[in-house]
């Protein structure tokens, strides 16, 4: 028989986050051990026919390990293989923030957003170590906005009620450079109904649909000019109340001529630049006739209570007629921003 151990003997710079693997050949394996310089077992597991062994575990960083493995062979003969291995020390630890979290509940427009904490030069290993599962089956794509940021989308907007299950599998993970990744991270995510919102600049109303049904037209306030309200497809990013809207946030001081600084009951987040939909009961005489804003949505408080309560963060609202700018891809969670075609090759890879 022939029993063979991965790594080999005497392997260097060995990956911690892949398995240790002992097959045999014409007999079957009978035992293992795999141990640290310091003694501590390594669990692994032996299939059912006997033929392999494989870690349950991944390996350490920096260490040096011990394979045993002794079998017998279809001839009753035994025989016994020794490894003896050391696994990669980096030079960079690689963490990553998630978007959305464990046990979130979110929009149709919900991209899965991955930041890291340093650049990744082997971009092709993070979306291997990256598993998303869904159901029902969905269709998507990685796409890199920098060095450090990947999203993965699907192909048209999540269908109401899908279970998204991310494994963030990179500890351990060889990025280039020195860079592994550091701790993986795990999350089940539930996409809710289908809100989606469609904002016109030129009718002043905003109809809001639930699951294809138009349940209520808002009369709105969008961007005046000079200040008009940039036209796209927004993710709700996150929701707020008795929140304090300040212009210098997006780099305008509060004492500047368009500056401003003011409490507002409602207040959604729909991009990094400062858009929000919010209460705004100081317009309410131009809602429905004309656009007054800074560039957020204004509506009713009443109507700005209602939307929030009914909807999460990763809703879509689109906002067309405005007569502003292109909404950036980058601006927040602007995604589908981004033609499928152009997706699908995968941006800063």
């Amino acid at each position: 028989m022939k029993i063979t151990i991965t790594p080999g003997d005497k392997a260097v710079d060995v990956v911690p986050g892949g398995p240790v693997t002992i097959a045999a050949v014409d007999g079957k394996v009978t035992q293992v051990t795999l141990v640290n310089e310091a003694g501590e077992p390594v669990a692994g597991q032996l299939s059912p026919d006997g033929t392999t062994w494989q870690t349950t575990e991944p390996l350490g960083f920096g260490k040096t390990y011990t394979a045993t493995a002794t079998g017998a062979g279809t001839d009753g003969k035994p025989a016994t293989v020794t490894s003896v291995f050391s696994t990669a020390t980096p030079r960079v630890k690689a963490d990553v923030s998630m978007n959305p979290l464990d046990g979130q509940t979110v929009g149709v427009g919900q991209p899965l957003a991955f930041y890291f904490d340093v650049n990744i030069e082997n971009k092709a290993a993070v979306e291997q170590a990256i598993q998303i599962g869904t159901t029902p089956h969905t269709e998507g794509a990685f796409y890199w906005y920098d060095d450090s940021e990947v999203h993965w989308r699907p192909k048209e907007y999540w269908a109401a009620g899908t279970k998204i299950t991310v494994n963030a599998a990179i500890y351990g993970k060889d990025f280039g450079n020195g860079v592994f990744g550091n701790d993986s991270r795990l999350a089940n995510i539930t996409v809710g109904d289908a809100i989606v919102a469609t904002a016109d600049g030129a009718t002043h109303q905003m109809t809001v649909t639930i699951n294809g049904a138009v349940a209520r037209t808002i009369p709105i306030s969008m961007g005046k000019p000079g200040h008009e309200t940039p036209v796209g497809t927004y993710v709700v990013m996150s929701e707020h109340t008795n929140y304090t809207m300040d212009s210098s946030t997006y780099g305008v001081p509060t004492d500047a001529a368009e500056g401003y600084r003011t409490h507002v009951d409602v207040a959604s987040r729909m991009s990094n630049s400062g858009i929000f939909y919010h209460s705004a009961p100081w317009s309410v005489g131009d809602q429905g006739h004309r656009n007054v804003s800074h560039g957020c949505i204004n509506m009713t408080t009443e109507n700005a209570r209602w939307l929030q309560e009914i909807s999460q963060k990763g809703d879509v609202i689109t906002v067309q007629n405005s007569g502003g700018p292109v909404l950036e891809s980058w601006d927040g969670l602007g995604d589908w921003q981004i033609p499928w075609d152009q997706w699908v090759v995968g941006g800063k890879r």
